[in-house]
């Protein structure tokens, strides 16, 4: 005769083993599901100007002050695993010595399909700088809105959901007026 210790030790190990091949199953079928989010990155001013670097005490730095619009649908990505959303925007350059460089300049968490529907006009939240101190000779940029959907199980899911066109290239530093 097994012992009641014996008995709620043989229960508890089904009912965890049920319990982890059901978050197992939800996990699996988070990549069943794919949708296509919609939306628009266009970039309405690109402006260049020298400063000095407060922090590390750099003089003759370079600034970007970019200000972009955000238009974007992101209702499809909410399904009953979608925890919440990290989207941002992302510059993408190659610098005169030839790195590739990705900065994110701006960003949101989305916690709700109600909030979803995003459609912002501003300008970087980041410092933008290049590490060689100017941008001149750096090839034009280009700008996407990018996702990043953390779900309650299951693996993270990047995607992207807009680009721009065209590059967009770095105009010559103006002098603070």
């Amino acid at each position: 005769m097994h012992s009641v210790y014996a008995r709620i030790n043989n229960v508890s190990t089904y009912l965890s083993s049920c319990l982890l091949a059901l978050l197992g199953a939800i996990a699996l079928s988070s990549f069943v599901f794919t949708a296509q989010p919609s939306g628009n990155v266009t970039i309405a001013n690109l402006r260049v100007f020298p400063g000095n670097s407060p922090r590390y005490r750099v003089k003759n730095q370079e600034f970007t002050f970019v200000n972009f619009n955000v238009t974007a649908d992101l209702t499809p990505l909410f399904h009953w695993n979608t925890k919440q959303l990290f989207i941002y925007v992302q510059a993408e350059y190659t610098s005169a010595k030839g790195v590739q460089n990705e900065i994110v300049i701006w960003d949101r968490i989305v916690r709700r399909k109600e909030d979803a529907v995003v459609n912002v006009a501003g300008r970087n939240k980041y410092v933008f700088r290049d590490l060689s101190r100017t941008f001149r000779g750096v090839e034009p940029a280009h700008y996407s809105l990018k996702y990043n959907l953390m779900p309650y199980v299951g693996a993270l899911t990047y995607g992207e959901v807009a680009r721009t066109n065209e590059s967009v290239p770095f105009p010559d530093a103006q002098e603070l007026v």
